[in-house]
């Protein structure tokens, strides 16, 4: 893990920094906010920082969102200093250590910002097998195209991968391509020279320099412009990059994975993703199954969830009921591991008496429905039809209005607003549930917005009335 600093290297920072390097971290040093801003411009890239609460923690959080930089803040400061470590929390630090260092506070912080992302839990024949294959392709340098739905674990997958590598001990850089808008992906995947565009203020290096000499994973490459699709084909064919505005060639030494929740093969034929470019890619290809064909996964997983929460929200694991239990196994899971994580984090919150019931698990869909109508119904008298009425698709418990006599398109906004509501406004899970990218629920919410359609805000719905 690659630790920076921001602060006055004095005695209490450097012991945070000695305990860090005891601990496997990088740490590097600067100053100041602008000195760190430049660094990471450069490339010298950090999975954390850490910044001293006397400095300007919202210039540092304005600067990286504005840069797109995304790396976690974390605030330290002498002793118990309330009003600081608030204010340092208001202003986008994810936590605040109190100085002089604890050991074992440093280390449960760099835990748990840098969580284990290598480890692939599992259970089911179905993904040993995905395992194994990548444990035998891991030691070399070809290039991995990972396929599968959305929310399969593509990324932990490929963080496999590079932890498997000779390249294990460099950089492993991401770059998610469709959460990016084309006009300033190609600076994001090559970096740009100071005034190459409208807000170029300074030389900045690309994911490709950043990940010199170690793996970059672009994520749902599918998504990416065809017109981008040709640089990129060259940047792998010969292994250098030119930045935006900049007139040298630059070498890189990288591992590339890719990733993508769509037939490639079916772009490719409708025109929307290169050939040349999926054959290059498709070196090996890695297919995860979805959640629901992999079931003894479940379990486990959720098992691996429920602990997870209720170590993050300081109250005791609950147990899942058996009822529970048959319910998480008959759902489809549309949003794979990412769809049962959310539900295990509000199976936590929402238990009593240390027990997951139905009601706390709050599972949607047709499976689960008919799993609840053969818990609720077996046994009573006129079970049959009670079942037919729990699965009539025209049942007001299952649908909020009829769907016969609406247009397509006023079933598919409510549909999109519905999961959006769910998600408490978040996008890129309501995109994973929907099966849609990321920029297509974009353009369908603006265009709903400019319709007059109230659109819910990240963290809006869940301030709304029940």
């Amino acid at each position: 893990m690659r630790l920076l600093i921001i602060g006055s290297f004095d005695g209490h920072i450097a012991t945070a920094g000695k305990i860090a390097l005891e601990k496997g971290a990088k740490v590097a040093h600067e100053e100041s906010v602008e000195q760190a801003m430049a660094a990471l411009r450069s490339g010298q890239g950090a999975d954390l920082v850490m910044i001293d609460v006397r400095l300007d923690i919202r210039q540092l959080c304005v600067s990286l969102k504005s840069e797109r930089i995304s790396v976690p803040v974390v605030a330290f400061g002498i002793g118990a200093e309330t009003q600081l470590a608030v204010a340092a929390i208001k202003a986008g630090a994810k936590e605040y250590i109190p100085l002089p260092p604890d050991a074992e506070l440093i280390a449960a912080v760099l835990s748990a910002v840098t969580e284990e992302t290598s480890s692939v839990i599992h259970r089911d024949p179905a993904m040993k097998k995905v395992l194994g294959l990548a444990a035998q392709i891991a030691p070399s340098d070809a290039t991995v195209l990972i396929t599968g739905e959305s929310g399969t674990g593509k990324e932990v997958l490929a963080r496999y991968l590079h932890s498997k590598s000779k390249r294990a001990h460099k950089a492993f850089i991401s770059l998610n391509c469709a959460a990016i808008p084309d006009n300033l992906l190609e600076s994001e995947l090559f970096g740009h020279e100071k005034g190459a565009f409208t807000g170029a203020i300074g030389r900045r290096v690309g994911k490709f320099e950043e990940a010199n000499g170690g793996t970059l994973l672009l994520d749902e490459i599918s998504e990416m412009h065809p017109r981008l699709q040709a640089k990129l084909l060259r940047a792998i064919q010969e292994r250098e990059v030119d930045r935006v505005g900049g007139t040298q060639t630059i070498k890189v030494d990288i591992r590339l994975l890719a990733t993508s929740n769509r037939d490639i093969e079916e772009e490719v034929r409708k025109g929307n993703f290169r050939e040349d470019l999926y054959f290059r890619l498709n070196v090996v290809c890695l297919e995860l199954p979805p959640l629901r064909e992999r079931q003894q996964d479940i379990e486990a997983l959720a098992d691996h969830f429920i602990s997870k929460y209720a170590k993050a929200n300081s109250v005791p694991a609950p147990i899942p009921s058996e009822e529970v239990r048959r319910m998480m196994l008959a759902h489809p899971w549309r949003g794979n591991v990412r769809e049962l994580e959310n539900s295990m984090h509000r199976a936590v919150l929402l238990s009593h008496d240390g027990i997951i019931t139905r009601e706390s698990i709050q599972l949607r869909g047709s499976a689960a429905a008919a799993a609840e109508g053969d818990t609720d119904l077996e046994g009573v008298a006129g079970g049959e039809d009670a079942k037919a009425a729990v699965q009539d698709p025209a049942s007001p418990k299952d649908t909020e209005a009829p769907l016969v006599g609406r247009t397509v398109a006023a079933v598919e906004r409510d549909l999109i607003i519905g999961t959006l509501n769910h998600t408490l406004g978040n996008r890129t899970h309501a995109a994973t549930i929907l099966g849609i990218s990321i920029r297509t629920l974009r353009n369908k919410l603006k265009l709903y917005s400019q319709e007059g359609t109230p659109v819910p805000m990240p963290g809006t719905a869940e301030r709304s009335p029940a």
